[in-house]
């Protein structure tokens, strides 16, 4: 098979990158490992470099010091929004069912909507009139799209007929094949970048700073739930919600069915799976829903998940390609992970040239070796994995692929822990990991330190600026300023993120520090039952087991991480650079602000907006993104967001200075004057 151009492979790692670039920083739902999200970057950003003239403006590598964060306002949802449990069989989708018939009292029925491969959107409406567009993001807080959803005709600007006092309507935002099409034969007109399927060019769209480019692309929306709603009618079941949205001026699906047995489910996904490609749009399963809504608040949620819906995904699409090569990719805490290198193969609507291989043991058992004619699937229409190989295309003289024994980045020896199945780099000074954990440290989910994208951290760490995550505190700036591409702003907007990082919540901070197994949900867990970083350093393991949802696995990977004198020596430099070490709920401050909620809006002379909240909640109080009858008081500093000051006065919440704030802090109590 012919060798793709740099062109090829440079538009097709563009399009994988920025997928997963939305799953991690907007949904906070990964699909992939770290390893193989930093191979796929790391191969983009060589194939720039060594070709600078495949560098356009869309490229990830060019949005990583700011396009991906403060890109839009964020907002905190007022009701969560959360995912869906998720299936691919029958059989599965029978046993969910059957719980639902045995938890709630009477039959149920259900409703079957399409699953739209699109981008989740809250929609807000007060007085019938669109106030706010918001993503998903993490299911508690979004972005502000507003201005570039208000560009989309489908999305009605004022309801029709009599409106609710304030009503949101969630919904996804996608493309039409037609519509998809249209744009990639226009871009290509232009030399512009394509798109490799309808949700990637959706995302594109719509993650726009100018919301003319969104409105100059043809985007759909598709109403499927209701969330709040207050001063609006009583409804019994969610068909009926569907009816009033529709009769609102909102698109709702018109093949959505109501069904009155699993029989009929089964039924329903089964011609879809079949049909999925006969209709405009892209769909990758089906979202059944319990349709009573009394039943649905018996049955409740997990922290995730409602119990009431789920989601069955369609059987993922296999291709057959060539497996070029195996190579092996170091991760920020050493571990190696191999990676398959394909000769590139459209799956499921999309591109795919690397897949993963998962261990050792997953490429012995599969028995895939260079060469291979192999099965490519994206399971669930998302990962791509190698099934196998098909033996009979397997070439002459084939030997089986064995692991290294070596790093591939520093040489030193790979080693396999005794009862696991993975394999890691054990040199700490190893400059792929060091690479790695800063750039992790430094990235959104964890200290959200802009402009320490990848590429930065890389040079720094060449040029003996970084060897650690607290070298960051101790960065030399000015020599930094003689760096080609780093002037005086720059430099001093890196100082001013660096210098925010350090208030960031205790729970991003245990993120930031690598520790294994430990991700976002159980720091936030280990953060707010210890509250305070010295806490977590002299707890036991048996101490930290007991927090629930943390356990022995994850309680022992975090004991051997801070008994290490390397980590204790990085944590005290750490709080010597001042960083917060304080969980969300100190024990050690008194808890005076219990039942208020303080919404922070503007520019504070001596507090980060993040530091303003964390001492909020840290007090017992709440902090949300918004303003409503139930805020005690708005803080508002120099620049203020007009709307929520605004509807503050409107609702006679008080608006208090900086001064203030810090009596409130301090007493509790709430003074104007």
């Amino acid at each position: 098979m012919a060798e793709r151009s740099p062109e090829e492979r440079a538009e097709e790692l563009r399009e994988l990158v920025a997928y997963h670039n939305h799953r991690y920083f907007d949904l906070d739902d990964p699909e992939v490992s770290d390893a193989e999200y930093d191979e796929l970057v790391r191969e983009l950003v060589a194939l720039e470099r060594a070709h600078p003239e495949l560098v356009v403006a869309a490229s990830p590598t060019q949005q990583v010091d700011g396009a991906r964060s403060g890109l839009f306002a964020e907002v905190r949802h007022r009701t969560p929004m959360m995912s869906l449990d998720k299936t691919t069989s029958y059989e599965e989708l029978q046993a969910w069912g059957r719980r639902m018939e045995r938890f709630v009292l009477g039959g149920s029925n259900y409703v079957c909507e399409l699953k739209l491969d699109g981008l989740a959107m809250s929609l807000l409406y007060e007085g019938g009139r669109l106030v706010r567009a918001a993503t998903r993001g993490d299911g508690e807080v979004g972005e502000d799209v507003t201005a570039n959803v208000a560009t989309i005709a489908a999305v009605p600007v004022r309801l029709g007929g009599p409106a609710p006092e304030v009503v949101e309507v969630r919904g996804e935002v996608y493309m039409t094949v037609d519509a998809f099409d249209a744009l990639n034969r226009q871009q290509a007109e232009v030399g512009g970048r394509t798109f490799v399927n309808p949700r990637n060019a959706a995302a594109g769209s719509l993650r726009q700073k100018d919301p003319t480019v969104t409105a100059g692309r043809e985007l759909s929306f598709s109403a499927y739930q209701l969330g709040e709603l207050t001063g609006g009618p009583a409804f019994r079941y969610h068909h009926e919600t569907l009816e009033w949205m529709s009769a609102a001026g909102f698109p709702v699906s018109p093949y959505t069915e109501t069904v009155t047995s699993l029989a009929e489910v089964d039924r329903y996904c089964a011609e879809w799976a079949d049909r999925r490609h006969t209709i405009g749009f892209e769909i990758d399963g089906v979202v059944v829903k319990v349709d009573d809504l009394a039943q649905r608040r018996e049955l409740g949620a997990t922290s995730k998940a409602p119990r009431w819906a789920i989601a069955y995904k369609f059987p993922p699409e296999e291709k057959n390609t060539l497996l070029r090569d195996i190579m092996v990719s170091i991760g920020r805490t050493g571990k190696a992970t191999p990676f398959a290198v394909l000769e590139p193969v459209v799956v499921g609507g999309a591109r795919v040239g690397l897949a993963t291989l998962h261990n050792e043991d997953q490429v012995r058992a599969k028995d895939v070796r260079p060469g291979d004619t192999v099965v490519v699937r994206r399971a669930g229409d998302v990962i791509p994995e190698v099934r196998g190989p098909v033996l009979p295309l397997r070439p002459a003289g084939s030997t089986p692929w064995s692991f290294p024994t070596a790093c591939p980045v520093c040489g030193s020896p790979l080693q396999r822990l005794a009862g696991e199945a993975d394999t890691y780099c054990i040199n700490v000074e190893c400059p792929g990991q060091q690479v790695q954990r800063v750039t992790h440290f430094a990235s959104r989910g964890a200290m959200d330190i802009e402009g320490l994208g990848e590429r930065t951290v890389a040079l720094f760490c060449r040029e003996g600026l970084l060897h650690d995550v607290a070298d960051i505190y101790s960065l030399d700036l000015e020599r930094v300023t003689t760096f080609e591409g780093f002037g005086p702003l720059s430099v001093a907007n890196l100082a001013t993120a660096i210098e925010a990082s350090k208030a960031r919540p205790l729970a991003r901070l245990l993120v930031g520090l690598s520790v294994r197994h430990l991700g976002a949900n159980t720091s936030q867990l280990l953060a707010a039952a210890l509250g305070h970083l010295d806490r977590i350093l002299a707890a036991s393991e048996e101490e930290m087991a007991s927090v629930e949802g943390i356990g022995p696995v994850i309680a022992a990977s975090a004991a051997r991480f801070f008994a290490l004198p390397r980590n204790r020596e990085v944590v005290e430099r750490l709080r010597r650079a001042g960083l917060n070490f304080a969980g969300p709920a100190r024990p050690d401050l008194p808890q005076v602000l219990v039942g208020m909620s303080v919404v922070v809006t503007g520019t504070l002379d001596r507090w980060s907006r993040e530091a303003a909240e964390a001492a909020i909640k840290a007090r017992g109080g709440k902090s949300p993104g918004s303003v409503s009858q139930k805020t005690t008081a708005v803080v508002a500093g120099a620049g203020p967001g007009g709307a929520k000051v605004g509807k503050a006065v409107q609702l006679g919440v008080p608006v208090i200075d900086e001064a203030a704030f810090e009596r409130l802090l301090e007493t509790g109590e709430l003074t104007t004057g």
